[in-house]
């Protein structure tokens, strides 16, 4: 759970500092880029939560 948490950390940090170069370069293709990980980070979460609830549900005997 820690990995995911800095990788959560990495990911938004990308996305600030990608943001702050657009701001200051007005070059479109850090705004792409970073519009870019934000989709793939919001799919990797659901899918992430998606498995968490299916494990939450599977009931496993032993």
């Amino acid at each position: 759970m820690w990995l995911l948490r800095l990788l959560a950390v990495v990911v938004v940090i990308a996305i600030g500092t990608s943001l702050m170069v657009y701001v200051f370069t007005a070059n479109r293709n850090y705004l792409a880029f970073s519009w870019r990980l934000f989709r793939y980070a919001v799919v990797f979460a659901l899918l992430i939560f998606a498995l968490m609830f299916v494990e939450r549900l599977a009931i496993i005997p032993f």
